[in-house]
């Protein structure tokens, strides 16, 4: 293995669109709302909110993922609870 292997070695690049895998539990910001529901973004990635209070905007959240379409970058979550306030 070389000096730049050796240096290079674990560094990645982050992407526009993260991906997630059902199951796994996140905490983002609450975004906005569309078609009467909120959304948490991440990158371009979007994730949809099912019975989610409905003061949540601009507060982070932890969130279940129940689903993502890795293609449309779009996803389905579970409100979990409130973990903070917006610093804005």
């Amino acid at each position: 293995m070389s000096v730049l292997e050796k240096y290079l070695a674990g560094w990645t690049f982050r992407s526009n669109y993260p991906t997630f895998d059902a199951g796994d539990e996140v905490e983002l910001f609450v975004t906005g709302r569309e078609d009467g529901g909120q959304i948490a973004r991440v990158g371009d990635s979007k994730l949809r909110i099912a019975d989610a209070p409905g003061d949540l905007l601009d507060k982070r959240v932890r969130l279940k993922i129940t689903s993502f379409d890795d293609d449309a970058h779009v996803g389905e979550a579970e409100y979990v609870e409130t973990v903070g306030e917006s610093a804005f």
